[in-house]
């Protein structure tokens, strides 16, 4: 729904504001396919139970899957460059301190390369996060290391002023790129390009 009407919002002043459109919102993401299939389910006890996870511990449980399947991805093409020539989910060292990141290539010691990779459908404190975790690694870094940056996540369109700080960060040239899923072909190539560059 924040995907399908954006600055609009999801409520009821939404709704009032523009009852058509909200509707063919709806009516697009399947919700009445969907309230068919749930009305001719017959219910079990476990039910209870799921609903009750997912409206607590539930929803961050499954902001954290959404990030780890970011990283799973990103971390699927590295490996198609680079083998196992790369150590994931570590903290690096550089000239002026250390920082965590999901993958530094070669090695955390001396790396060449440094990324990470974010995605989030939680709150507005976890993106604030990010942009936290991404200063940290410029400051650790070497200037001539490459930082990339692998993000996807529809929580972004509702953090539009870190975004743009981070694609700030990437004209200064502190992120050497940002890339989503749509772009895992162009991640793969720069990915390429680098381990020829740097020789690895």
């Amino acid at each position: 729904m924040r995907g399908a009407l954006g600055d609009a919002g999801i409520g009821v002043k939404s709704y009032r504001a523009n009852p058509a459109r909200f509707i063919e919102a709806l009516l697009t993401a399947g919700v009445l396919e969907a309230m068919a299939e749930e009305a001719s389910r017959k219910p079990h006890w476990t039910d209870v139970l799921v609903e009750r996870l997912r409206s607590g511990r539930g929803s961050a449980i499954s902001g954290q899957r959404r990030g780890r399947e970011v990283e799973d991805f990103a971390e699927a093409v590295v490996r198609k460059v680079f083998g196992n020539r790369f150590q994931a989910r570590c903290t690096f060292s550089g000239p002026r301190g250390s920082a965590k990141c999901d993958f530094a290539i070669p090695s955390k010691t001396a790396p060449r390369i440094v990324i990470e990779s974010k995605a989030y459908g939680a709150t507005g404190s976890k993106m604030t996060d990010v942009i936290g975790d991404i200063e940290k690694i410029i400051t650790a870094k070497r200037p001539d290391t490459a930082f990339l940056f692998f993000t996807d996540g529809l929580t972004w369109k509702q953090r539009k002023s870190d975004l743009r700080k981070i694609v700030e960060y990437q004209n200064r040239g502190d992120v050497t790129r940002i890339y989503t899923h749509a772009m895992a072909e162009q991640f793969e190539n720069d990915l390429t390009q680098l381990k020829n560059e740097y020789r690895l």
